[in-house]
């Protein structure tokens, strides 16, 4: 987002959190219905243009957010969504991706209460790892000719009762409602989410065999300590790598053995 939408995304982002941090606020119920918002103003796209129109007065388009949600979902909903078409939208489809955002981070939020948001980031990249290495599983949840019901059922049968209900709902939005994204893009995009929540980064750690504990933490420390950020770090081992490491953050890529690395980077900070 650029502009307008990104500064009305901001302000959008705080009053979520100051909604959330109200104990008594039911963060997955408030997920799923920002999760509803979100799917009718992707369908309605004539609605949608209306409420981000910047020909027309902010509380008019509030009003009409109010009315036709209201008694539909909560009064938490309804005022968050009637404060977000009040603000100015570069685009139109921005407002929706911040809705989605929204759904998603008040998931994520659930997690971190419920002080299982360490295993939705694991399982979300897990998964991810599993639907990489199995074409046919990809192409079942991305074809584009199966119905949105057929594939959420496809999901409940492969994470219910074996992932995080967090993670399985994230998920199966994801691949019901991909919304023009790519899988990949997808769960790359819950996962930066998902250490958002944390204020950390995430770091996609690949290595020839599994690493040690001891390794991990000096592995994370000084990622933390050269990035400026706590570092989540998402394993996994891929024998090719022979005898060393692949780290991927963000765009970067850091490729090396695991001494030479780590001595690489402990003398840049000694430096």
């Amino acid at each position: 987002m650029n502009g307008a939408s990104r500064e009305a995304l901001a302000a959008t982002r705080e009053r979520l959190d100051a909604l959330t941090d109200n104990t008594s606020v039911d963060a997955a119920k408030l997920a799923e219905e920002l999760a509803a918002v979100t799917a009718l103003l992707d369908r309605e796209v004539s609605l949608r243009r209306v409420l981000t129109d910047p020909a027309q007065a902010g509380e008019a388009k509030a009003d009409l957010a109010t009315r036709l949600l209201s008694g539909q979902v909560g009064g938490e909903t309804v005022d968050l969504v009637s404060g977000m078409v009040r603000a100015r939208w570069s685009q139109s489809r921005d407002l929706v991706d911040a809705i989605e955002e929204l759904a998603n981070t008040a998931d994520l939020t659930a997690a971190q209460k419920a002080g299982a948001l360490d295993d939705v980031e694991d399982e979300l990249f897990r998964f991810g790892r599993i639907t990489a290495s199995s074409a046919e599983l990809r192409a079942a949840l991305t074809d584009r000719a199966a119905t949105a019901t057929a594939k959420g059922e496809l999901l409940r049968r492969l994470l219910g009762g074996k992932a995080n209900p967090v993670t399985e709902r994230l998920i199966v939005r994801l691949v019901t409602q991909p919304r023009g994204r790519s899988l990949e893009a997808g769960l790359e995009s819950l996962s930066k989410l998902a250490a958002a929540r944390r204020d950390r980064m995430v770091a996609v750690v690949t290595s020839a065999v599994p690493l040690s504990d001891r390794q991990k933490q000096r592995l994370g420390a000084v990622l933390a300590t050269l990035y400026g950020r706590q570092m989540h770090l998402n394993l996994d081992v891929d024998p090719t790598v022979v005898g060393g490491i692949s780290v991927r953050v963000g765009d970067e890529v850091i490729n090396g053995t695991i001494a030479t690395r780590l001595e690489e980077a402990s003398r840049r900070l000694a430096g």
